[in-house]
């Protein structure tokens, strides 16, 4: 039995997310993908696509690497959510820190010169790893290895400001999941060409 991945890793890091509703089944209200880059071909970095009532329902976008978050736009970021490939979307520079630790409580702060982001995960439920290649689920045309850690609280604000909603409990394939998450060891495979 083979061990090795066949596909081309194009990036390795971290995506923690949040999403946010008022009540279950709502709409999201707060829509946060987060990342945290180790390598992809534009560098590493750290990058925020958030779209929330706290940005008057359009999307944002924090970096500390405009080519890397531009990059992502085009790639994975687009993939899932469609609506943040548009290049349109405008970048603030932003510095990056986190705290914490994933038996308890996560943090990651994000300060631009016009306000300060701040992400926070807990009630962390049992992690799950998970595994698929390039094209294997309909309209992904990359695969995933990431460790993703449900967590059935979080929250998102703006300079103080709290984003309204709340994480909701999910099913993934029978085992326990939130639509707030930790997203550790992620690492992204496309297929090699010819």
């Amino acid at each position: 039995m083979a061990t090795v991945d066949p596909n081309r890793v194009i990036l390795v890091g971290e995506k923690p997310f949040i999403r946010l509703s008022e009540s279950d089944g709502a709409p999201f209200s707060t829509n946060a993908s987060f990342w945290r880059i180790v390598t992809c071909p534009k560098g590493p970095g750290h990058v925020l696509y958030l779209k929330s009532e706290l940005t008057r329902g359009t999307w944002r976008i924090w970096t500390d690497n405009l080519a890397m978050a531009r990059w992502l736009q085009a790639t994975v970021q687009g993939m899932l959510e469609p609506e943040t490939a548009d290049p349109s979307i405008p970048v603030m520079d932003a510095a990056f820190e986190k705290e914490g630790d994933p038996a308890y409580g996560w943090s990651e702060r994000i300060v631009s010169t016009r306000e300060e982001i701040v992400l926070t995960w807990y009630e962390f439920g049992e992690p799950l790893l998970l595994h698929t290649r390039p094209h294997e689920i309909p309209g992904r045309r990359f695969g995933v290895c990431t460790v993703l850690i449900p967590a059935l609280g979080a929250r998102l604000a703006i300079d103080g400001v709290e984003a309204v909603g709340r994480p909701w409990p999910r099913d993934r394939e029978g085992r326990a999941f939130s639509t707030c998450a930790l997203a550790f060891n992620e690492s992204w495979t496309e297929e090699r060409a010819g």
